[in-house]
């Protein structure tokens, strides 16, 4: 497998995909994810960046509620999941269901699953 080809697959990956593979990568090399993240900010030099604008936001369903089967619904409608795929990440709450999305998307992502009865935050 090239770069190519691994870039095309994590393009087309669903987001239950991808956290299997994240997983799987912090297992094999003993690495994670989150301590990466955390370090991103310390490396930007103070709180400059916090005064910007943030265009990219991750949207985190923090907790299916009450209403698990009408969130499974929503989440599968907005991010084009199938049933399972979305079953397993309300089953997972907390969980994140998409990195790197505009505002008015990861709004708009917001609204329909709280509608539902879930709650979401966005980071």
């Amino acid at each position: 497998m090239n770069k190519d080809t691994l870039l095309e697959w994590l393009d087309k990956a669903t987001t239950l995909e991808l956290n299997e593979v994240v997983k799987a990568i912090e297992e094999k090399f003993g690495v994670s994810a989150a301590a990466v993240a955390a370090a991103g900010p310390a490396n930007g030099g103070g709180a400059a960046p916090a005064a910007e604008e943030k265009d990219a936001f991750t949207v985190v369903l923090a907790s299916a509620g009450e209403q698990k089967i009408a969130v499974m619904k929503a989440v599968k409608e907005v991010l084009g999941l199938g049933l399972k795929d979305a079953k397993d990440l309300v089953d997972g709450a907390p969980v994140t269901l998409k990195e790197g999305m505009k505002k008015a998307e990861a709004e708009d992502l917001k609204k329909k699953v709280e509608e539902a009865g879930g709650k979401i935050e966005l980071k």
